[in-house]
């Protein structure tokens, strides 16, 4: 009971992927009646995270998240989803936790509660009035999650359900992370194979591989993806974030395994790179730039940037303008003007998001302004971004990646088909 009078909380749908928005609504409260509507998640490590934000019931005695404004909390106005992306961890957590998934075959749980009154801590020792428990996946029904070994590769494949084929995404993370299958089952769920690889292991165990680590294992598993009996060999793209995005442009130029018949997206990533070096050479000059000053011009030197007049394929470039650990707009104003002096320049189309930082993730992965990871002798800890602006990029962001998929690889096989 909320007050003296019968209520309810619903969550529609209860169930459903992590990119899929949802409708929180609370019915017969009293007229007026503040409430705090509260959401915790408790992480595989054990963590917990929390928001909150606080509503005043209409006349009907209703408040619905989809078209109400919270007045306070951890987010404020009309923000369907804000429950999610506003997530911070409880009072008295260690520093850098934040909402994250390793184990893609298992839901995340969010308990929604309401609380009388307008409420901004000690929760866990207030009265719920009302409490549901919803779930989000990375994974959708009948996705198949194939561990790959070949070739020395360490990764996952996803298949969406049905027996294929289908276009195939090569899914790349940045140098701080080995193997993350978030992105990758996500996009299976929405229709493409989608296969990760922890592209950084050989260069960490052993420094022989260094000279041919991008060439070969990058290479290696766009044929693994080519040559799968469900996967659509001529539609074949790539999707690389950060470092990832560096190596994406890397191989969109200079493979020709990547070439004519295939797209690219890079996501807070830049063309600047050593382009005879190897992985260490790139590192280390990566280490240079962050180390010193964010704000050194693009090199005009043509061996310090990949010649983006070479690429042959659709590409995708998303920049966050406040990226403090990069500076990929300057980077994308470069590869625009290259472009458009080899012409090329229609096959490139820029997302650029104001007060959107490093992090451009999946929508509703929360804003991540400092952390610390450490690749080889790099630190880095300033993402930069505000958070409203930064999660709607994501979310804009996310839309548009999949439309760019789609219309370079479903619709690209579709009309080989035709012809």
């Amino acid at each position: 009971h909320i007050g003296s009078a019968p209520s309810s909380l619903s969550v529609y749908p209860s169930r459903g992927l992590v990119d899929e928005k949802f409708t929180v609504l609370v019915q017969k409260a009293p007229p007026g009646f503040q409430m705090t509507i509260h959401v915790l998640h408790q992480c595989e490590d054990g963590n917990s995270l929390e928001a909150f934000a606080h509503y005043t019931a209409d006349a009907c005695g209703t408040v619905n998240l989809s078209e109400d404004p919270s007045m306070g909390g951890t987010y404020s106005g009309v923000e369907p989803m804000g429950l999610i992306w506003s997530l911070k961890p409880v009072p008295g957590s260690k520093p850098g936790i934040r909402l994250s998934k390793k184990n893609v075959q298992t839901p995340m749980e969010f308990t929604i509660s309401v609380y009388k009154g307008h409420q901004t801590e000690g929760f866990v020792d207030q009265v719920q009035l009302a409490c549901v428990v919803v779930e989000r996946w990375y994974m959708a029904p009948g996705v198949r999650r194939v561990p790959i070994t070949e070739g020395g590769l360490i990764g996952v494949l996803f298949l969406p359900p049905g027996p294929g084929p289908f276009p195939g995404v090569l899914d790349l993370w940045g140098g701080g992370v080995d193997l993350l299958e978030t992105r990758s089952a996500l996009l299976a769920s929405h229709g493409f194979a989608s296969m990760t690889i922890n592209y950084m292991d050989p260069f960490r165990k052993n420094e022989e591989t260094i000279t041919f680590l991008i060439m070969f294992f990058l290479q290696t598993a766009l044929r693994v993806l080519q040559q799968h009996p469900q996967i659509l060999s001529s539609s074949i793209g790539m999707l690389g974030l950060s470092f990832g995005a560096s190596v994406t442009f890397k191989m969109a130029a200079y493979s020709d395994v990547v070439k004519v018949r295939n797209c690219a997206v890079c996501i807070s990533g830049s063309h600047v790179q050593p382009v005879d070096g190897s992985v260490a050479d790139l590192i280390e000059y990566y280490n240079q730039v962050i180390t010193r000053d964010l704000l050194l011009p693009i090199p005009t030197d043509p061996t310090m940037k990949v010649d983006v007049g070479r690429v042959q394929c659709p590409l995708l470039l998303i920049v966050g303008e406040d990226d403090q650990n990069w500076p990929v707009s300057e980077s994308a104003q470069d590869i625009k003007e290259m472009m458009e002096r080899a012409g090329n320049s229609h096959l490139l189309t820029i997302l650029s998001y104001p007060n959107t930082g490093h992090l451009i993730e999946p929508p509703y992965s929360g804003h991540v302004l400092v952390s610390t990871f450490v690749i080889e002798c790099i630190t880095v800890d300033l993402w930069g971004g505000e958070m409203v602006a930064h999660c709607r990029a994501q979310e804009d962001a996310w839309r548009k990646i999949l439309v760019f998929l789609m219309e370079n690889l479903f619709v690209h096989n579709s009309a080989n088909t035709s012809e």
